[in-house]
């Protein structure tokens, strides 16, 4: 043990240093941010380590010294030159109700000038920030350096109330734009946020922002990595698994090299020394639930997702693709990339154990009105697979189905129905953390689903049949031969053939065979 201390929910550069916090250095980003340009916006998924590094930046440019000492940048940074540092942070704030965004800015920017000794020139919001800015730069003799945390929480916290979300966007473009407009009086400006807001509904008058969410080179600057667990964090690994930590938490991945951990979950793991959906259960909104129900998108969906990187930005208040709301979130990352005659096309995919089974086990929840009952499926369910009890299997599922509501049904498409049921099978094993591999493809076609659990490989094909034409799914699992291609596996091999039917809405046929 080094004696050093987690530094779990502390967003403060300085308490990190001063009090010998671990500190997983990133200054040789910024150092290159600020070499190669002026003007940056990023986003991230919550609890990334964004007000972090915003922190870090205000204290390199006020010149801090002390407190980089060791560090990446520290030899390379001028400190005799202290820039004054402009912040707007909008974590602490709710922002539902007409005018409490106003109220906010209003209050920040009095502080800012109450401590600069500078008496405000103007009430309207957006104006008063170009005075404080100007203000500053004629004050000190340097340029300011504008830093914008959370820039977007305003028109998060009030998607479900669309008028308050859309006159927080237009008042926050008119505030935005100030920066372009001071130009000339500012050194550095940088804004994070979750979300990436389309340039036209937010920086129309902003457009001189480098973005680098999905720059190679910054894709590392907030999350942990492999290297910085295994150096800087490796008196803390003791008595955990190190293959099992990476399959709960590492896999999110902006185009990098390499892809990175929620900081978050690493050091919560580290804290209670048992692994948990520590990020997932801190605040996964409703409405994300409720959006992918709504549209019908399931578990199996989220898996294997295709998108452009223009649909990747595209988020506005009313407008907010599937894709782009998962990726912004954190609950789907880039796990591939396809070249289509120079347009890059973005597979995206669930980043690791956590967010696959806890977003699956929450879908569940949702489409049955005894949600307190999935815990007691979950245990069923893996009791039966390891006993290998099919007829067990069979009951527990169908009582599942039964007691999905028929609206549910309903909601669903005709033409979708066999995914529709294929997904509620998905998301059953998913939410137990189990190895799926769906839509399995080799030379003879495509298996629905495959799960590998206790040694042992059990290999589905869903049908959905009218009640004449039952065994067909098992029929083409043989004809198909889909277990040749995990017969090198050298495991036990199960072909389990479903099959449902629309007008019973449960299962009607369930037969398995040794392979």
């Amino acid at each position: 043990m080094t004696g050093r201390r987690l530094p779990i929910g502390i967003q403060t550069f300085r308490k990190i240093r001063e009090e010998d916090y671990y500190y997983v250095d990133k200054t040789a980003y910024l150092q290159r941010l600020i070499d190669r340009g002026t003007h940056y916006f990023l986003s991230r998924p919550r609890r990334f380590g964004k007000s972090l590094l915003l922190n870090t930046l205000k204290e390199l440019f006020e010149g801090n010294e002390a407190l980089f000492r060791g560090l990446a940048i520290h030899d390379d940074w001028d400190w005799s030159v202290r820039y004054p540092v402009l912040v707007l942070s909008f974590g602490g704030g709710i922002f539902r109700r007409d005018g409490d965004l106003e109220e906010e800015v209003a209050h920040q920017l009095e502080t800012v000038e109450r401590d600069a000794s500078i008496l405000p020139h103007s009430v309207a919001p957006s104006a008063r920030f170009r005075s404080v800015i100007r203000s500053l730069h004629e004050r000190t003799g340097q340029r300011v350096v504008v830093l914008v945390d959370e820039y977007d929480k305003p028109i998060l916290d009030a998607l479900e109330v669309p008028e308050v979300a859309r006159a927080n966007r237009d008042f926050l473009r008119g505030l935005y734009g100030m920066v372009k407009d001071c130009d000339a009086h500012v050194r550095f400006a940088f804004l994070a946020g979750v979300t990436k807001f389309s340039k036209v509904s937010l920086f129309s008058g902003l457009n001189n922002l480098a973005d680098i969410t999905l720059d190679p080179r910054y894709a590392a600057v907030c999350g942990y990595t492999d290297t910085d667990l295994d150096t800087v964090f490796a008196a803390e690994q003791y008595g955990l698994d190190r293959d099992k930590i990476r399959a709960w938490y590492n896999g999110y991945n902006w185009r990098g090299a390499e892809s990175v951990y929620n900081p978050f979950d690493i050091l919560l793991l580290f804290d209670r020394r048992e692994f948990g959906a520590w990020w997932f259960e801190t605040g996964t909104p409703t409405f994300l639930v409720d959006t992918l129900l709504a549209r019908q998108v399931s578990g199996v969906d989220l898996d294997a997702m295709i998108a452009s990187g223009d649909l990747l930005s595209s988020f506005d208040v009313g407008e907010i693709a599937t894709e782009a709301l998962l990726f912004q979130t954190g609950y789907l990352t880039i796990t591939g990339t396809e070249d289509l005659g120079g347009k890059t096309l973005y597979r995206l995919g669930y980043p690791n154990r956590e967010v696959r089974q806890s977003l699956n086990e929450r879908l569940l929840q949702a489409m049955t009105p005894k949600a307190s009952q999935q815990g007691t499926r979950e245990i069923e369910l893996y009791a039966l697979l390891r006993a290998n009890d099919f007829g067990g299997l069979r009951t527990l599922f169908e009582s599942f189905f039964a007691s999905i509501p028929h609206d549910w049904h309903r909601k669903n498409d005709i033409a979708r129905y066999e995914g529709y049921y294929a997904s509620v099978f998905y998301a059953q094993f998913a939410a137990l953390g189990l190895d799926v591999t769906v839509e399995d493809s080799s030379i003879r076609g495509r298996l629905d689903m495959a799960v590998r659990f206790n040694c042992q490989m059990y290999l589905f094909e869903f049908k959905v049949v009218e009640l004449a034409r039952r065994g067909t799914a098992m029929a083409q699992l043989r004809a198909k031969d889909y277990a040749g291609k995990y017969r090198g596996r050298g495991l036990p091999m199960h072909l389990i053939g479903v099959e449902f039917s629309r007008e019973e809405k449960n299962i009607v046929a369930f037969d398995v065979e040794r392979a």
